[in-house]
């Protein structure tokens, strides 16, 4: 989480550099997260945006009015977290100026390391910046929203949706949204391909490796996708849909919601860090919520860094495993519960 980015977006506020939203007055915050703390005199409603599903449940449990995508418009002011992802921050930054009215502001924030410098920079040359600060190792800067929408398309078409590999809709702030990620592809070329009953794809993304077992295993009965990010859960509905039998898809935290279905066989290209430091107990609790949502005798099928430890977790939540695929960055394991 971006707490001293969060404490920079207030800064301004704190400061007197920009004024206080007033009561009555409505504010859209894009890429909420938890931990925020609007200063003293902050009487505007806040309207939050956020996809991934575990700040998502955090906020909600803090009692904020939070939805994954952007809802209404015509919003007093806006605000905008930026984060390590330039395409995402640029196309949130063009949802303000969308959904804001005119003559709003828009105040956006994020860590000197994350690049909130040359994000100032970009903006700058498409909308008149009213002021900038630098707080908590981040920069925070704000703007009014003009009255034509030029600045708004022009982020638009620098940061397009793509089709990869000719078949799959993503867009910018997708995990590996600009190709197949090499990883993924390790694990589908070696899948079985006589993959039978009721299938999982745990951390989908936008739906590759669901795709491909859906076209390599005709014998299976059922097909779910379970996915944190709200945008390529989104994503994967419209790359898989016309796959038979119809997926099912579930925008969830695998790390502490629990699945209800189970299933004869899991495949699983797990999340190793959500910063930029790695962080392998993610992958280490996911592999543990397969273990629990197989059948007896279900089958895991997983890749991962070589350099994780994921062996000793395997060995304490499956009776077996296996490596059986590895490659100069990957390796890809089976186990049996």
């Amino acid at each position: 989480m971006s707490a001293e980015a969060l404490k920079t977006l207030f800064h301004p506020f704190e400061a007197e550099a920009v004024a206080l939203p007033r009561k009555g007055e409505r504010v859209l915050f894009l890429g909420a997260e938890p931990g925020q703390r609007p200063p003293h005199g902050f009487e505007a409603t806040l309207h939050l945006v956020q996809g991934f599903r575990p700040y998502f449940r955090a906020l909600q449990a803090a009692d904020f009015a939070v939805t994954p995508q952007t809802e209404g418009d015509g919003f007093d002011a806006a605000l905008v977290l930026a984060g390590r992802h330039r395409g995402l921050n640029e196309l949130r930054i063009a949802e303000a100026l969308e959904r804001v009215a005119s003559g709003g502001s828009v105040v956006v924030a994020g860590g000197k390391a994350e690049g909130i410098a040359s994000l100032r920079k970009r903006i700058d040359e498409l909308v008149p910046l009213e002021g900038h600060l630098p707080k908590y190792h981040g920069i925070a800067f704000w703007f009014r929203r003009p009255a034509d929408r030029e600045a708004a398309e022009n982020l638009r078409t620098a940061n397009p949706a793509l089709l990869v590999d000719g078949r799959f809709h993503t867009a910018p702030g997708m995990f590996s949204f600009d190709r197949i990620d090499t990883g993924s592809k390790l694990l589908v070329d070696n899948l079985p391909i006589d993959l039978r009953g009721s299938i999982a794809d745990f951390c989908a993304g936008w739906g590759y490796v669901a795709a491909e077992v859906a076209a390599r295993s005709p014998g299976i009965s059922g097909l779910d996708l379970y996915e944190a990010d709200f945008a390529s859960l989104e994503a994967a509905k419209g790359n898989i849909s016309s796959t038979a039998p119809a997926p099912g898809f579930f925008w969830i935290d695998l790390l502490s919601e629990a699945v209800e279905r189970r299933y004869d066989a899991i495949v699983m290209n797990p999340p190793f860090h959500r910063s930029r430091a790695t962080e392998p107990e993610i992958g280490a609790g996911m592999i543990r919520a397969a273990g629990k949502a197989l059948k007896p005798g279900g089958r895991l099928y997983m890749v991962a860094n070589r350099q994780l430890p994921y062996e000793p977790v395997l060995a304490a939540a499956f009776s077996s495993h296996v490596e059986i695929a590895r490659d100069g960055m990957f390796k890809v394991f089976a186990a049996r519960r």
